[in-house]
């Protein structure tokens, strides 16, 4: 008998997943309230969608998880769903999936305030005028966080000739990318980094890591870019340094909440540029997602290990 996977993924996504060759069983998972599958479907595979932000504090539906063995969530982070989702037997993640597109919005923001073209660009034979454009190579990008996505920025940092410095949870692992330069504590990381880039899964450790004192160490005209979640990162902190001339801008894909509330000083702050969640540009990477899955499924089906495992205690 197949597997039954209830899926809250498109139809194209769902019709290639049927022709895997464990031959599941697909039927759609209702957007209003994707967990109510649990009494009929061995696995769910879903995304932080309206209803589940909406359930952050729903208690737990009766008879969760029900049938499920194994819940697969197309994001890398779980912090978008209710922490019951976690009490399913196996929940795994969409680690990685969109790393590389990260890492390039990372790359492009650098350049955006390193080099921006725009701001000198002439209209006019009076704008003809040379102005001194900032430098890549030669400076150190910071990374709080090493995971995927700060592996591909660093890879793609060093290839710009500049320096790569990083802080990770388990500091002795040999590193992925050789030449970055791996420092004890977070305070050394923001100490030295002309472009500080934040990468870390919204967790309870997490929350306000980045915090006024933390800021405090960053180079005068440092560059903050926060691509992990919005709340790792003080807000309020972040514009009181800005305003005191500490950091010298901020790059913000994520906040806390998503959106903010209309009238939020980061809207219009001129040292900020706030972009709506779209580093990850997911829809253009649910091919890599599909073949995770597709793998995962095949491991699931052999008895194997499964990949992109979310620790329910660390909470990604």
């Amino acid at each position: 008998m197949s597997l039954v996977i209830a899926s809250q993924m498109e139809d194209g996504f769902n019709a290639e997943l049927q022709r895997h060759p464990s031959a599941p069983t697909l039927i759609a998972a209702p957007e209003a309230d994707p967990w109510s599958t649990a009494a009929d479907a061995d696995v769910l595979i879903t995304r932080p969608s309206p209803a589940w932000r909406g359930a952050r504090d729903l208690p737990r539906p009766p008879g969760w998880p029900g049938r499920l063995k194994w819940v697969y969530s197309a994001s890398a982070g779980v912090d978008f769903y209710p922490s019951w989702l976690l009490e399913a037997p196996l929940v795994t993640c969409g680690r990685g999936v969109a790393s590389e597109e990260i890492a390039d919005y990372v790359i492009a923001a650098i350049y955006l305030r390193s080099k921006d073209l725009d701001a000198v660009r002439a209209r006019s034979p009076d704008q003809w005028v040379n102005v001194p454009l900032g430098r890549v190579a030669g400076t150190t990008v910071g990374l709080v966080g090493f995971g995927a996505i700060g592996q591909a920025v660093a890879r793609r940092a060093l290839a710009l000739g500049a320096r790569v410095t990083a802080v990770r949870r388990q500091r002795h692992p040999p590193s992925a990318v050789s030449e970055v330069h791996l420092l004890d504590t977070l305070e050394e990381v923001v100490a030295s980094a002309d472009h500080l880039v934040l990468a870390l899964p919204g967790t309870a450790q997490t929350r306000n890591l980045i915090d006024a004192a933390v800021l405090a160490k960053a180079k005068p005209g440092a560059h903050l870019i926060n691509v992990g979640r919005g709340s790792v990162l003080d807000h309020r902190a972040l514009i009181d340094v800005l305003d005191a001339g500490g950091l010298g801008f901020a790059t913000l894909d994520v906040t806390e909440p998503e959106p903010l509330p209309a009238g939020h000083p980061l809207w219009n702050h001129p040292k900020v540029r706030l972009t709506p969640h779209v580093a990850s540009n997911h829809t253009l990477v649910r091919h890599v997602f599909l073949e995770k899955v597709g793998d995962n499924l095949g491991r699931f089906a052999r008895g194997e290990d499964l990949l992109d495992r979310v620790d329910p205690i660390a909470g990604y």
